[in-house]
């Protein structure tokens, strides 16, 4: 079984999975918002992602939003992806601290220290 982002796809049956014109993928491709792998003779060759993105492009399209929006949304997307699983791990490490921190026995030389704030020309606050 081939990964999805193997790109296998020629550009005309890339356009046909997509549903949409070969132009179309061209104009995408130009305005940045994919970028197919190159053979070595310069052909284009799209992923199973490519054309999942290309599909996510046309619903995007489809609700009336211009490339420019479109290439905006599907940015921040990936940044929520990413930040989704920053969050996970930090998440993990901190759950992981926790336990640690509940294993561990409480320091008994530690000693707790009384705080005073002083207001200038004025009386002493205690905390």
């Amino acid at each position: 079984m081939r990964s999805r982002d193997h790109a296998v796809y020629v550009i005309s049956v890339a356009a046909e999975l997509a549903g949409m014109h070969p132009q179309t993928l061209r104009i995408y491709e130009r305005r940045g918002l994919v970028q197919p792998a190159r053979t070595q003779g310069g052909n284009r060759r799209y992923s199973d992602l490519d054309i999942e993105r290309l599909r996510r492009i046309s619903d995007l399209a489809a609700e009336g939003m211009n490339l420019e929006g479109i290439r905006r949304v599907m940015s921040l997307e990936l940044e929520v992806v990413r930040l989704r699983a920053e969050n996970d791990e930090l998440r993990s490490l901190a759950a992981g601290a926790l336990a640690e921190a509940g294993r561990r026995s409480p320091r008994r030389d530690l000693v707790p220290l009384r705080q005073e704030i002083t207001v200038f020309g004025g009386s002493r606050l205690g905390t």
